[in-house]
């Protein structure tokens, strides 16, 4: 006798029964307020409505009608964009980031980098000069971001592509002087752009000033035709994303006037003078809000994908249950290794939500003050700048470990799904390809995390000195000793609330971070005693290096979750505390050998917290699907059959492959099926042969 399929959508309906916290509550915390959440839900049913904004059928989508759906969009964002305020537009990009990321890119590459580059960048003049020519509205303009070439990508300052000052006609000369210098991967080029932000060596009087920014007229705004000197090439297919239209990009001796340098920073004057600012730093503030923004990226997708797969596994029997009683098979949620495949990616996706809000937070109050500081020097600017440090160094990490963790996040709700996480209707095979990018643009993630190692170890050793240390490297006073070491704080007892609690995994992080910066220290130092130059020495220690970055980001991400922790609702403690718990703990498991070796935890605590994350996951596991409601994407948003709300996954799956892949005739059965099943064997056979019995 078969077991009895349970109905998928009382299956889901039953784990909606009785959540631990008010689930409306969470969504309010998570979102920043009720009234964030109600324009969220309004942005969401005004794109689900529009058959503009139809998203189911992407999958069967050609190249080329990809980028012309995206393009279609454009006008009436543009629009919106200009015409709504600011919030609106930001929570608006937000969602089709999630939506529609391909065409998020293709959107913000104007608004985001081309534009970017025109506020962080250019002096009042000419900003007041480019947005009468459009560059905001798109009205006679449309931007990309030249900065990657062939030959370079992270590393800005080694650009070939130079700016050369003509003082005769008071121009700069832009030129490729090498196919390596070939922009590459610019987003727009190849369709879209009338103008670039191209960053370029500046050459004055034979002297190279370093990279620097200039505004490059592409193609005729009238015509569309390409400018003199100007050649344009499509980069074509990619990975994900086909709805930008990445290009490449060559100058052969492209004038422009000098004016159309952007000078809020270095200034060259007609004469030929190049003034360098007071505080060089300060031009590469406003590099840092795209790794921010992706901290925020990281949580929304992973937001997405954990609601696919934990909605499934709610709905998704296999195995188990009684055939002879007729029962139902198990869900997969019950599973205890479902549960710990799952659920502590869950606990992953708040932490980076609550650290997103954090160093978005930041970000913001660092702007403003660079924006007040103007030129000035002394303490106050001192300050400033080592906030800017600072936060370059924290967002390089997390936007390195943020990006990779969503990355896995993605993978492994994917293959949660098994053999229906390979279609693509089922929403995480594309969403894997799009999301992979992250972890090259904006600079590649090992480089960021050498950037925050480098940043690490030099924080160390001036605290060796007596200088005082940024909030977020503060652990470092409790944890390392007088005389440079550890300080020998070890954990207290063996229970599991004593191994497990957030205080403790708090101070345990703490600990292992420490040390891992202590041990990049000691390489730098062995690589400086070996003779090395300082940099020599950086790149001796960077083995080190990255693996303090990345012990002290997953510190940074457990401190903030920790802290969001306790400024949230009393109805929300609960919960989140045990997130915050699997999260710190489960990280720990994952990385007991550093724990054992700073001497914080022993091998019988590290077998505690093993039994400690399985707990944690087994009481996760009753508010799971709840836990996902509380992130409130709509079913037009999670764009999957298998992660409806409802829970009737296998009719909408199949109602949305057969109507997007409708029964036809094969078009090459006559060419190529008829002929392989009506040829025939002009060869003879040999004789057959009796096989010989014993």
């Amino acid at each position: 006798m078969s077991s009895i399929p349970a109905p998928p959508k009382s299956s889901i309906a039953e784990e909606r029964v009785n959540p631990s916290f008010p689930v409306r509550e969470l969504t309010y915390w998570i979102d920043g307020g009720r009234r964030v959440t109600e324009l969220k839900e309004r942005i969401m049913l005004e794109l689900e409505r529009d058959p503009l904004w139809r998203v189911n059928d992407h999958p069967n989508l050609s190249l080329a009608e990809t980028r012309e759906r995206a393009m279609s969009k454009i006008r009436r964002l543009a629009d919106l964009a200009t015409s709504r305020p600011l919030e609106e537009t930001m929570t608006r990009m937000s969602i089709i980031s999630v939506v529609d990321p391909g065409f998020w890119t293709r959107f913000g590459v104007h608004f985001g980098l081309f534009f970017g580059a025109l506020q962080g960048q250019a002096t009042p003049s000419q900003m007041a000069y480019w947005m009468d020519k459009g560059a905001l509205s798109m009205q006679g303009i449309t931007g990309c971001f030249g900065m990657t070439e062939l030959g370079h990508g992270s590393n800005v300052a080694g650009l070939e592509t130079t700016a050369t000052l003509d003082e005769r006609t008071d121009e700069f000369v832009v030129h490729s002087p090498t196919l390596t210098a070939t922009k590459w991967w610019i987003g727009g080029a190849a369709h879209t752009a009338t103008h670039c932000a191209v960053y370029a060596q500046l050459i004055v009087k034979d002297q190279c000033y370093g990279t620097k920014t200039f505004v490059v007229q592409l193609r005729d705004t009238k015509t569309f035709a390409l400018m003199p000197g100007v050649n344009v090439g499509d980069l074509g297919k990619k990975m994900g994303r086909d709805q930008i239209d990445n290009g490449w990009i060559r100058f052969t001796h492209v004038r422009i006037p000098r004016s159309h340098m952007l000078m809020k920073h270095t200034k060259v004057t007609r004469s030929g003078d190049v003034i360098e600012p007071p505080l060089a730093q300060l031009a590469y503030g406003a590099l840092i809000q795209g790794r921010v923004s992706m901290v925020s990226d990281s949580a929304n997708v992973a937001k997405r994908a954990l609601t696919i797969a934990t909605r499934y596994a709610s709905v998704r029997r296999q195995f188990g249950g009684s055939a002879s009683a007729g029962a139902s098979e198990t869900k997969l949620i019950d599973y205890p290794i479902h549960q710990y495949r799952l659920l502590p990616l869950m606990a992953q996706t708040f932490a980076m939500i609550f650290t997103a809000r954090e160093v978005t937070a930041n970000y913001e109050k660092l702007m403003g003050e660079l924006s007040d500081l103007g030129d000035a020097t002394g303490a106050a600017a001192d300050d400033v700048i080592k906030n800017l440090k600072e936060t370059h160094a924290t967002s390089a990490g997390l936007k390195a470990f943020c990006t990779w963790m969503c990355l896995n996040i993605i993978d492994q709700c994917r293959q949660s799904l098994g053999g229906h996480g390979y279609s693509a209707y089922t929403g995480l095979a594309q969403a894997y390809s799009d999301f992979a990018v992250h972890c090259t643009w904006e600079g590649d993630n090992t480089i960021l995390t050498l950037q925050c190692g480098r940043y690490l170890v030099a924080t160390a050793l001036d605290a060796r000195k007596g200088l005082p240390l940024p909030e977020n490297l503060s652990y470092l006073r409790g944890a390392v000793s007088a005389t440079g070491g550890l300080s020998g704080h070890a954990c207290k007892g063996d229970s599991a609330e004593q191994v497990s609690s957030l205080d403790t995994l708090k101070s345990a992080w703490s600990s292992v971070a420490a040390n891992a910066i202590l041990n990049a220290v000691r390489d730098f130092e062995a690589g400086l005693g070996k003779g090395l130059s300082k940099d020599d020495a950086y790149e001796f220690s960077s083995a080190s290096r990255l693996h303090a970055a990345r012990m002290h980001t997953y510190t940074y991400l457990l401190h903030r979750f920790a802290a969001q922790v306790d400024q949230s609702p009393a109805a929300l403690r609960p919960v989140l505390t045990l997130l915050a718990q699997l999260f710190g703990a489960h990280s720990a498991v994952q990385h007991s050998g550093e724990f054992l070796q700073s001497g914080f935890y022993t091998g019988s605590q590290i077998e505690t917290l093993k039994g400690f994350v399985s707990f944690a996951c087994s009481e996760i596991r009753k508010d799971a699907v709840s836990l996902t409601d509380a992130f409130n994407y709509t079913d037009y948003v999670v764009n999957s059959p298998l992660g409806r709300f409802d829970g009737d996954v296998y009719e909408k799956y199949f109602e949305l492959v057969t109507s997007l892949n409708p029964a036809k005739p094969v078009p090459y059965f006559d060419s190529l099926i008829r002929p392989l099943l009506e040829r025939t064997d002009e060869t003879e056979t040999g004789p057959e042969l009796e096989i010989d019995e014993e």
